[in-house]
Protein backbone atom coordinates (compact mmCIF):
# COMPACT_ATOMS: atom_id res chain seq x y z
CA UNK A 1 0.00 0.00 0.00
CA UNK A 2 2.87 2.42 0.71
CA UNK A 3 4.14 2.17 -2.85
CA UNK A 4 0.74 2.98 -4.32
CA UNK A 5 0.42 6.08 -2.11
CA UNK A 6 3.91 7.22 -3.11
CA UNK A 7 2.85 7.31 -6.77
CA UNK A 8 0.16 9.98 -6.23
CA UNK A 9 1.54 12.73 -3.93
CA UNK A 10 0.63 15.47 -6.45
CA UNK A 11 -3.04 14.59 -5.89
CA UNK A 12 -2.79 14.79 -2.10
CA UNK A 13 -0.33 17.66 -1.57
CA UNK A 14 -0.93 21.09 -3.02
CA UNK A 15 2.05 22.60 -4.84
CA UNK A 16 3.57 19.36 -6.17
CA UNK A 17 3.73 19.42 -9.95
CA UNK A 18 2.28 16.63 -12.05
CA UNK A 19 5.27 16.48 -14.40
CA UNK A 20 9.03 16.82 -14.11
CA UNK A 21 9.21 19.59 -16.72
CA UNK A 22 10.56 22.18 -14.27
CA UNK A 23 13.49 19.95 -13.32
CA UNK A 24 14.20 19.08 -16.94
CA UNK A 25 14.17 22.76 -17.93
CA UNK A 26 16.61 23.51 -15.09
CA UNK A 27 19.22 21.03 -16.34
CA UNK A 28 18.76 21.81 -20.05
CA UNK A 29 21.52 24.49 -20.22
CA UNK A 30 24.04 22.03 -18.77
CA UNK A 31 23.06 19.33 -21.23
CA UNK A 32 23.31 21.75 -24.15
CA UNK A 33 26.74 22.91 -22.96
CA UNK A 34 27.96 19.32 -22.69
CA UNK A 35 26.78 18.53 -26.22
CA UNK A 36 28.45 21.63 -27.69
CA UNK A 37 31.74 21.12 -25.86
CA UNK A 38 32.03 17.32 -26.30
CA UNK A 39 32.24 16.87 -22.52
CA UNK A 40 35.39 16.80 -20.42
CA UNK A 41 38.58 14.74 -20.59
CA UNK A 42 38.60 13.49 -16.99
CA UNK A 43 36.19 12.51 -14.23
CA UNK A 44 37.43 15.41 -12.08
CA UNK A 45 36.56 17.84 -14.87
CA UNK A 46 33.06 16.40 -15.11
CA UNK A 47 32.57 16.77 -11.33
CA UNK A 48 33.80 20.38 -11.50
CA UNK A 49 31.38 21.27 -14.31
CA UNK A 50 28.50 19.56 -12.47
CA UNK A 51 29.27 21.49 -9.29
CA UNK A 52 29.63 24.83 -11.04
CA UNK A 53 26.40 24.40 -13.00
CA UNK A 54 24.58 23.47 -9.78
CA UNK A 55 25.88 26.58 -8.02
CA UNK A 56 24.99 28.81 -10.97
CA UNK A 57 21.46 27.35 -11.18
CA UNK A 58 20.96 27.82 -7.44
CA UNK A 59 22.20 31.41 -7.46
CA UNK A 60 20.00 32.19 -10.45
CA UNK A 61 16.95 31.28 -8.36
CA UNK A 62 17.92 33.73 -5.61
CA UNK A 63 18.10 37.54 -5.67
CA UNK A 64 21.91 37.54 -5.46
CA UNK A 65 24.72 38.74 -7.69
CA UNK A 66 26.02 35.55 -9.29
CA UNK A 67 29.41 36.79 -10.48
CA UNK A 68 30.16 38.53 -7.17
CA UNK A 69 29.29 35.41 -5.17
CA UNK A 70 31.32 33.11 -7.43
CA UNK A 71 34.30 35.49 -7.30
CA UNK A 72 34.12 35.76 -3.50
CA UNK A 73 33.91 31.98 -3.11
CA UNK A 74 36.87 31.47 -5.46
CA UNK A 75 39.00 34.06 -3.68
CA UNK A 76 38.11 32.54 -0.30
CA UNK A 77 39.09 29.07 -1.50
CA UNK A 78 42.42 30.30 -2.90
CA UNK A 79 43.27 32.42 0.12
CA UNK A 80 41.98 30.06 2.80
CA UNK A 81 39.39 32.63 3.91
CA UNK A 82 35.77 32.30 4.84
CA UNK A 83 33.16 31.48 2.24
CA UNK A 84 30.58 34.12 1.33
CA UNK A 85 27.67 34.32 3.77
CA UNK A 86 24.47 32.42 2.95
CA UNK A 87 21.51 34.38 1.61
CA UNK A 88 19.36 36.28 4.04
CA UNK A 89 16.20 34.42 5.12
CA UNK A 90 14.10 36.80 3.04
CA UNK A 91 15.88 35.47 -0.08
CA UNK A 92 14.86 31.86 0.52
Amino acid sequence: MQRREALWPFVQVEGIELTKNTAERAIRPGVQRRKRSVGTQREAGSRFVESLLTVVATLAQQPRKMLADLTAAHEAALGGGAAPPPPAPSCL
